[in-house]
């Protein structure tokens, strides 16, 4: 949702995950695998700020690839030290609700990787935005181990139920690898012609 009348700034990719590692080495490869792919194509990293989990290892990555990354925090888990205060940019707010706005504000699209309720939250706050039009920016899924396949069985399901239509679900783009991930992204901004700049992405 970057409005920004000067667009000289990266494409800026927000991204939701864990606070934890999970239990499979595959999460924190995809993870650092993100951030490097992030700083390869010249995008700037949004996230939530946290030095811990998939969130703290996606955002060393990319700034050990060279990388700008912008951290969002609320002041309380400032608090208890899960703050990354070596990102190029970290904003303290008061409330979760702040962090999603300015999260979202700073972004011009969305990918969530593995995480827990947090970040299914994200994922799902985002995607609802979009299908209301609050916003077009593309939306990703990083499949990674295939940890999201319930989900999207699940969200077949609701669409076999008549809760979920086609368009909904095709608002959704799913990889399994991040440059595969990041190539569709970059496809569909374009296509929606939400960049005056078509170079940044």
């Amino acid at each position: 949702m970057n409005t920004s009348a000067s667009r000289p700034a990266p494409f800026s990719l927000c991204v939701y995950c864990g606070s934890r590692f999970g239990n499979s080495p595959a999460y924190l490869d995809a993870a650092q695998a993100l951030g490097r792919e992030i700083a390869r194509r010249g995008w700037r990293l949004v996230y939530g700020g946290g030095n811990v989990g998939l969130m703290g290892a996606t955002a060393d990555a990319a700034m050990s690839a060279g990388a700008e990354v912008v951290g969002v925090i609320p002041e309380k888990l400032l608090q208890r030290e899960v703050g990354h205060r070596g990102v190029t940019e970290l904003h303290v707010v008061q409330t979760m609700h702040e962090r999603k706005k300015l999260m979202a504000e700073l972004a011009d699209g969305f990918v969530a990787l593995p995480g827990g309720i947090g970040t299914f939250e994200e994922l799902f706050e985002v995607w609802t935005w979009r299908h209301l039009g609050y916003h077009d920016q593309p939306i990703g899924l990083l499949n990674i181990a295939g940890f999201y396949d319930p989900l999207l069985a699940f969200m077949h399901h609701t669409q076999q139920a008549g809760f979920v239509d086609e368009e909904q679900q095709g608002m959704l783009a799913v990889g399994n690898d991040p440059v595969s991930l990041l190539d569709q992204l970059a496809s569909a901004a374009r296509k929606a012609s939400q960049l005056d700049d078509f170079s940044r992405i």
